[in-house]
């Protein structure tokens, strides 16, 4: 993670503080990098979170899934058979 201060110094301590409020409004995500724009008694915070992973959900014969860890070899042969369209 990288800590940019623009306009000013602020202290680790205080750096700190702000990395714990981003996390803390961002429960189970990473933060990439920090930036933070002193202006007068206020500070500016912009950051940037890492990518989210992403899991494919998708409804295959009337049930929402993830995997096909759980079908049966029937469900299975349906969801080989399926025709897929592109857009």
């Amino acid at each position: 993670m990288t800590i940019i201060v623009k306009n000013g110094v602020i202290s680790p301590e205080e750096q700190a503080k702000y990395v714990d409020y981003i996390k803390t409004a961002n429960p189970g995500r990473e933060i990439e990098s920090v930036e933070l724009y002193l202006d007068g008694d206020y500070v500016d915070i912009d950051y940037k979170l890492e990518p989210a992973p992403f899991q494919r959900i998708r409804r295959i014969t009337g049930y929402l899934v993830g995997t096909l860890d759980r079908f049966n070899n029937a469900k299975r042969s349906e969801v080989e058979d399926r025709v897929k369209h592109n857009m």
